[in-house]
């Protein structure tokens, strides 16, 4: 949530309406909630037919091991291929790491992408890369999120934009903001390390208002502003558009709506243990909630979370396995840096989404989208504790749901998983994908000043669709 800067004090009667204006209502309210909302009138109706309502994207943030998961190579030398076998899957020809039994099950659901590639192999710029969908974005490119919040936003009264589980301290708190679109298109972000929703003592303060605003004050706020005379001129359009903001910012603090769509404690108890009851597992059955509920974007970091007997040294980049001694696990262990504990935590959690989402009904509308700001080295380096390290040439990418062709797979590394080998297909090309399925043609103008760059300079990679 955009910090609040402006906080008026006592006095407030007499605090003229181009003030009142020129702070949004900020002052007023004690809230920054009216520039989240602002998204709503920056809607370009493009008039495509979308193939998705909303996108779902988890960000396996550290860059997960395409060889241990979607792209083994049982052929390759043990320093390749690891200890883990791969197993079959519905669908024949298709193969995944053994420790993804649940997801091999769903094979036909999802479409595994072998072939994303890149060149920066650091978090922070791979990270920068992967959720703008540029190879070579300016510091302040916005994400995938917050482009979907100025085009698509929510037609409800919910952000159109979440981030859940915070991203560490080795990237730039990017994922926070919208870049150069504003504050009204950043994401709502929850989520802190352990205060996330698989804590007991976890709550969505988001809508809160300011401990010193009580609800009374409140109420009297909404009075205020409901009984200033309505303006006229030049400036009407946009006094109009802050004063409907403001109305669906009370409406948040204070309607059921968006709270209920929060309160993952309506779930029943099995659904939660199905989810698995690891940061992951909640954090992706709050996502479910989000889209179900009218949320365009939601931004899932895959942390998986800490075994009880190895909680620290405690960080959320829980892919970046590299074995190193500060790590003080091996990638093939149950550690917290382990494929042994991610794995298992993510394929419960991953699996029992994309079943739900099916159930529901709401697979046919929902892009799913799972992929790191990379894979990890083809060879296992290090010693004590094995690992592999950043590799951004050649990984993989999950996509499920809004048409994507389930059972299939598209673009393909070499015998190791080194680089790509057929149908490569790059930040630019993903981001167009994703813009595409969502209503948003890549030709979109945008930009500083408002038409100078397309949202996307990639093609949409229609082939994945059925």
């Amino acid at each position: 949530m955009p910090a609040i800067h402006h906080r008026q004090g006592c006095g407030e009667n007499a605090i003229s309406r181009r003030r009142l204006v020129q702070a949004g209502g900020l002052g007023m309210l004690g809230l920054s909630l009216p520039r989240l909302l602002h998204a709503e009138d920056s809607l370009r109706n493009s008039g495509n037919e979308p193939r998705a309502k909303a996108c779902l994207f988890i960000d396996q943030y550290g860059g997960a091991s395409q060889i241990d998961t979607w792209d083994p190579k049982p052929a390759a030398p043990a320093e390749i291929r690891g200890p883990y076998q791969p197993i079959a899957t519905p669908v024949p020809g298709i193969r995944v790491g053994e420790l993804l039994p649940r997801l091999a099950a769903l094979a036909d659901r999802y479409c595994l992408v072998r072939s994303m590639t890149h060149g920066n192999p650091n978090h922070d710029g791979g990270t920068h890369v992967a959720l703008t969908g540029r190879s070579q974005p300016a510091p302040d490119s916005p994400y995938f999120g917050s482009v979907v919040a100025r085009f698509r936003p929510s037609q409800v009264n919910l952000p159109s934009y979440v981030w859940l589980q915070n991203l560490d301290v080795d990237v730039q708190p990017r994922f926070r903001t919208a870049g150069f679109l504003g504050n009204a298109c950043a994401p709502l972000c929850l989520g802190e390390y352990d205060d996330n929703p698989s804590s007991a003592s976890f709550r969505m303060t988001a809508f809160d208002p300011p401990a010193d605003v009580s609800r009374n004050r409140l109420s009297a706020r909404q009075q205020l502003l409901g009984g200033l005379a309505p303006f006229t001129g030049r400036e009407a359009p946009t006094i109009d558009g802050f004063q409907r903001f403001q109305e669906r910012a009370f409406d948040l603090v204070e309607g059921p709506a968006a709270r209920a769509a929060f309160d993952l404690n309506a779930e029943p108890a099995a659904v939660r243990d199905r989810y698995g009851r690891m940061p992951l597992g909640q954090n992706l059955l709050l996502a479910r909630r989000l889209i179900e509920a009218g949320t365009r974007l939601v931004t899932v970091n895959a942390w998986p979370g800490y075994p009880e007997k190895d909680k620290y040294p405690h960080f959320t980049q829980g892919w970046d396995m590299h074995g190193a001694a500060v790590q003080k696990c091996g990638i093939f262990s149950t550690g917290q840096f382990g494929l042994g504990f991610a794995l298992p935590v993510f394929d419960q959690a991953l699996s029992a989404l994309l079943e739900d989402l099916d159930q529901r009904g709401l697979l046919e509308t929902t892009l799913v989208i799972v992929v790191g700001e990379f894979g990890r080295t083809p060879k296992v380096v290090n010693g004590p504790y094995p690992g592999r390290d950043h590799w951004p040439q050649c990984y993989s990418a999950l996509l499920s749901g809004a048409g994507v062709r389930g059972g299939s797979v598209y673009g393909a590394s070499d015998a190791i998983s080194a680089y790509v080998k057929d149908k490569p297909v790059t930040p630019e090309d993903f981001g167009a994908t994703l813009f595409d399925a969502l209503g948003i043609p890549p030709e979109t103008r945008f930009g500083r000043d408002g038409f100078s760059e397309r949202v996307s300079a990639g093609q949409p990679i229609l082939d994945l669709f059925g």
